[in-house]
């Protein structure tokens, strides 16, 4: 129980503080890896999911990723622009976008596969508690998911 009315308010007693420097820490230590692949974090999160999908709607990839379409509809406007994806509407409702591979971006997973090994690599963390944490933040993230 706080002692002081204001402890609360302490940074150190804050849950969104850790989370949010450890991603941005997590993200910076991507870095050079993905560089390699020309891609950045947000780019390769999104690769992530086409990699285990082949296509789907922009909606479909926002739901995935925690994403709005203000941020994806740039972001695969990029992916295009280096030849690892098509954008092409639906014909069953124009109004729907869909995303997909390119053989360019299908054999860039192969490429990809050194990535997770690698990040292995710079965080130390027991498998043991790797997989608590995995459990913790899914617990929270579904939360924040619409009802399925």
């Amino acid at each position: 129980m706080p002692t002081h009315k204001y402890d609360s308010l302490k940074l150190d007693n804050q849950l969104c503080f850790p989370l949010y420097a450890c991603a941005k820490e997590v993200v910076k230590r991507y870095t050079p890896f993905l560089s390699a692949l020309d891609l950045t974090y947000t780019q390769y999160i999104a690769m992530l999911v086409l990699w285990e999908h082949k296509s789907m709607t922009i909606k479909q990839a926002g739901t995935l990723l925690y994403l709005d379409s203000g941020t994806l509809t740039p972001l695969f406007k990029k992916l295009e622009e280096k030849g690892l994806v098509t954008r092409t509407r639906s014909q069953a409702d124009e109004r729907n976008l869909i995303v997909a591979l390119t053989e360019k971006g299908e054999a860039l997973k192969d490429e990809a596969l050194k990535v997770p090994a690698q990040m292995n690599d710079c965080i130390q963390i027991s498998p043991e508690d790797s997989q608590q944490l995995y459990a913790l933040l899914h617990k929270m993230l579904d939360q924040f998911s619409p009802a399925k």
